[in-house]
């Protein structure tokens, strides 16, 4: 499942109605958005986020221009996306930077939402951009929480500080002096949570706060807590003023609802979302993005990030030699798997192509067989992967019996490469450049 995939299916049906009609009343109109409103609250959204979104685009789908347009149905789907968009908070909301380092991020939210992970996530993230994170444990009541920061300071390959299981406050402080000693120039803190807010929990992350003077606090919230996640926030808020929101478990079977509701409730930005697992899948929350793919038109601008981050100057420059002299092997085809998992989900990825995305339904996606496909590969021999002509019936027998697999399966993997080596051979330079940003001259 991707995310928001129910809510977008639902929406999908709603609109495809609407489209298909030249032209629309205004009772056509409001019972659609009745729909539409019930589709949302199924997805968790707020009663009266929901409701005053509903308001706002019944309103502007009922104007005299778009009752007499020539396309309706597709007017009334700008709207909706466009009052997404600002239901989400507009614009991509960036970190903050301290005006004279260290920028000191405060970490909190409930006990299970993913705080402690989501903290190593973000110091992996700022790392590539060149920042230099330091870690520090300040959950000091957790069993085996410091080891588990410990371990995510080592996968994300920054800095770790902790002093045990003295005051938190003071481990905070002593870390920010520490980040200045080392010109460490951001400092994420990891905070405890509870179970449910407490004025024990909070008191202790108001004493954090006036000990650091944080640039960012920022609460982690599940997005399957659903309702419960914005009243979550919305307490946060009061309490601790935070600056900004982090989505975890979006990847999952989540209605999602939390992400169209936080925004709207606190007034603060949603800053990143979790998209799995691996240190790497976290994203900058983008609400044109996010409104584009719940409304099934995919989001070619993070599918093209994600192939620039998967693909090394070094890789292009190969595939561009390939091109040039109409060469493919099963090597290449080979490293066009690895490139496809370092960008994540396959489901995922496929729901960001626009025209695929409202249909993922329908896409048979078999993410074993890419590992299957590669266990093949890696039972030819060198010769068989630089010349694919050289594999016969009976080099095909000998590769299935050495990968497990059956000679249908290679035997579909030999049409699957014939179909890429057709692809790579129709691809010109200038799609080429327009998918990764980079220039190829041929």
């Amino acid at each position: 499942m991707g995310v928001f995939s129910g809510l977008g299916e639902k929406l999908n049906h709603i609109f495809s109605k609407l489209t298909k009609k030249g032209k629309l009343t205004e009772l056509e109109i409001k019972n659609a958005m009745r729909e539409v409103r019930v589709a949302l609250l199924e997805a968790d959204v707020n009663f009266m986020v929901a409701k005053d979104f509903i308001a706002k685009v019944t309103e502007k789908a009922i104007g005299e221009d778009i009752l007499k347009s020539l396309t309706p149905g597709q007017q009334v789907i700008k709207i909706v996306r466009d009052e997404l968009v600002e239901l989400m908070g507009g614009t991509n909301a960036k970190l903050g930077v301290a005006s004279t380092p260290p920028t000191v991020i405060l970490m909190c939210g409930l006990q299970g939402a993913g705080k402690t992970t989501m903290c190593s996530k973000l110091a992996f993230n700022l790392k590539k951009q060149g920042k230099k994170p330091l870690l520090v444990a300040c959950d000091i009541y957790r069993p085996a929480a410091i080891e588990q920061l410990k371990i995510g300071a080592k996968n994300a390959d920054v800095q770790f500080f902790s002093e045990g299981t003295i005051n938190p406050a003071k481990i905070a402080k002593d870390a920010v002096d520490y980040a200045k000693k080392y010109a460490l120039d951001t400092v994420i803190i990891d905070t405890a949570g509870r179970l449910h807010i407490d004025e024990t929990l909070m008191a202790e992350l108001v004493e954090i706060k006036k000990a650091t003077n944080p640039t960012e606090i920022l609460l982690t919230i599940d997005a399957m807590l659903g309702q419960d996640a914005v009243n979550v926030a919305k307490e946060f808020d009061e309490k601790l003023e935070i600056t900004g929101t982090i989505i975890t478990k979006l990847d999952g079977d989540t209605r999602g609802g939390v992400a169209l509701s936080v925004k709207a409730v606190t007034g603060k930005p949603i800053k990143f979302c979790g998209v799995g697992e691996k240190i790497g899948d976290l994203e900058p929350f983008y609400p044109d993005r996010m409104a584009s793919r719940i409304l099934g038109m995919g989001d070619v601008l993070t599918l093209i990030e994600k192939a620039q981050e998967a693909v090394s100057e070094e890789e292009m420059k190969k595939v561009e030699e390939n091109i040039r002299k109409n060469t493919f092997t099963f090597d290449d085809f080979l490293v066009q798997f690895e490139q496809i998992k370092k960008m994540g989900n396959l489901t995922d990825l496929i729901s960001m192509i626009p025209g695929v995305a409202g249909k993922i339904k329908d896409v048979d996606i078999d993410e074993k067989k890419l590992t299957k496909y590669k266990a093949i590969i890696q039972s030819m021999t060198k010769e068989e992967r630089q010349n694919p002509d050289l594999i016969k019936a009976s080099q095909k027998k000998r590769i299935a019996q050495g990968s497990a697999s059956t000679i249908q399966e290679v035997n579909q993997l030999m049409k699957q490469f014939e179909q890429s080596k057709q692809m790579i051979k129709n691809l010109s330079g200038r799609n080429m450049q327009k998918m990764f940003g980079r220039k190829i001259n041929f």
